[in-house]
Parts: structure tokens; sequence; C-alpha cells
């Protein structure tokens, strides 16, 4: 039995998989339609989400499963003080595997060691965000054809954003690719990600407070909206949250084949006149992310189609 708590977990080989499965649930849906009739997954969500738990619950639905569904902390027995760990344990006996979202780093792998089924990290936190990053790569792998040597912006919230993490770990892993990382002082990438991730590994980077100036040197943009959750200051989240607006008049100066990459929910980091412009792949995004969760979920239970 295997969960999937950190991108890392997966090996290059195992990510090609996924996609190529993905790819094929793209090109044949019909094959896959009952792949995991009566098996179910539960999603254990203890913070808001709307995408990434629709997007499980519809990834399941569409392999032929069924879902148990908890979207909040105050409608389980978190709410009477029940451990992660017991909390997984219960859950190991009605479901097949979990997918679980938390606001505290750690939760889901504490999780993981304790049920008896598999367990995927739907987002801990400002930690990692593994799924977010397969449907990152499935995108990146759809517009861009190829995994290295690619210029990779990210801007926004670099310090809290855990799927800009999740991302750079899994970028990193390929030749040739250079990051330029954008944000305010305030909300800069984490000195751990740089020193063990870019550092270590010997990867081109750079940083900056400047989108335009950044903007014509990439091949993809990847923005994140300032995360309001994250703050413990009102203060400091208002002084930060408009930092980055990307418009289409600042696209001017972007390259013809740029890519434009959100997590999503946004606010207002992209103007909505973006929505047109055929650089902008976040809802593509969006979609490919449930193919990547049924792809995973088909691996982690080991089902042959």
């Amino acid at each position: 039995m295997r969960s999937l708590i950190d991108i890392l977990e997966l090996s290059l080989e195992e990510i090609d998989q996924l996609i190529a499965t993905a790819e094929d649930i793209i090109a044949h849906p019909e094959k896959y339609r009952e792949s995991c009739k009566y098996k179910k997954l539960a999603t254990l969500f203890f913070e808001p989400s709307t995408r990434t738990r629709l997007s499980f619950e519809a990834a399941m639905h569409e392999l032929g499963g069924q879902v148990l569904s908890v979207s909040s902390a105050g409608s389980s027995s978190a709410a009477k003080g029940e451990s992660i760990a017991d909390t997984a344990k219960t859950v190991s006996c009605y479901a097949d595997i979990i997918a679980m979202r938390h606001p505290k780093e750690g939760a889901p792998m504490v999780a993981a060691m304790n049920a008896s089924i598999p367990v995927i990290n739907a987002g801990d936190g400002g930690h990692n965000h593994p799924t977010q990053t397969l449907a990152d790569l499935l995108t990146i792998w759809r517009e861009k054809g190829r995994f290295t040597g690619l210029t990779i912006g990210l801007c926004g919230d670099l310090k809290f954003g855990r799927t800009v993490h999740s991302l750079i770990a899994a970028m990193a892993r390929y030749t040739g690719n250079k990051f330029v990382l954008i944000s305010p002082e305030e909300l800069k990438l984490p000195s751990y990600v740089k020193k063990d991730i870019l550092q270590k590994n010997g990867i081109e980077y750079v940083q900056t407070t400047d989108l335009e100036s950044a903007l014509p040197a990439l091949d993809v943009l990847y923005m994140t909206r300032v995360q309001q959750e994250r703050f413990f200051n009102e203060e400091d989240y208002l002084r930060l949250k408009d930092s980055y607006i990307l418009t289409p008049e600042k696209l001017e100066k972007a390259n013809k084949d740029l890519k434009i990459l959100h997590p999503l929910p946004r606010v207002n980091e992209i103007s909505v006149g973006v929505d047109a412009d055929p650089r902008a792949c976040y809802f593509k995004q969006v979609l490919n992310g449930k193919y990547m969760r049924m792809a995973l979920i088909l691996k982690l239970l080991e089902v042959e189609v």
C-alpha cells in the first residue's frame, strides 16, 4: 500500500506513467468508466476548497467509484478533539482511499502513517500540494511539449504558496530549467527551498520584485494569489495583496508562446481581460487536474485497466 504526501515521492518514470495514463483517459474516457466500481474515496477537507475537493470527487465518479465527504473540520469529529491518527484509522474502515486537506503541515503524513488505506495529500498548510503539481505538470507537458530547458517565472506569494514549493521541487529534477522568483520582499521563497532544492542542485535562479521586466524571458509564468488565510496580520495582507496584477497591456512584452498558469482561486492578480488570451492556460489546468487525479487514484489503488 502506498500514499502520496510529497511530489518527490514519485520518480520521474512514475510521473511519465501518470501523464501517459492521463493522456489515455483524455483520448479514451469510456475505457475507464467502471475501473473503480465498488471503490470508495473519502475526501477529508479541514480547510476550504472548491477545485481540489470537486476535482477529486469528479475523478472518482468518472472512474465509476463513490465518494464519502467531510467538507469542514466543524462537521467532523475533529471538532470534538479527535486526533488525525484516530480519524485516519476510522475512515480506513469505510473507504478504499483518502484525499486529505489540512491547515497543519504534516497532518496528511500523520494520517498516512496510521491509515490502512492510501492517503493523498490534497494540501497541508503552506507545505505541499502534490496533486496540484501533477495538474501543473500535465499542463506544461501538453502546452510546451517538454519539461527541460524552460525559464519558469513564479510570481506572487512564494513564501506560503505550497503549490509553488511543490512545482519547484518537481521541475528542478529536469535538466536546463531556470527559475525567476518574482515577489515582494516579505513573500520571498523560503530559504530552505532555495538551499535544499535550487542551490543544492546547482539550478540557476534569480529573485526580483519586478514582474514586467521579467516577462520577456519567460516560457511559463506561474501566478499565485497572496493568501489572506496565511497572514497573522491583516495590515500586512492589505498592503501586499495587490502587489502584482497581470493585464493584457503587460503581456504585450511577453513571448508569443508564453504559457500562463495559476493554481486558482484568483482574486485580482490576473485581470479577466487576460482570459481570452491564447496564452492563458489556468482553466485548462483545472481540467488537467481531474485527469491526473484519476490517473493517481488508479495507480494507488493498483487498478489495471
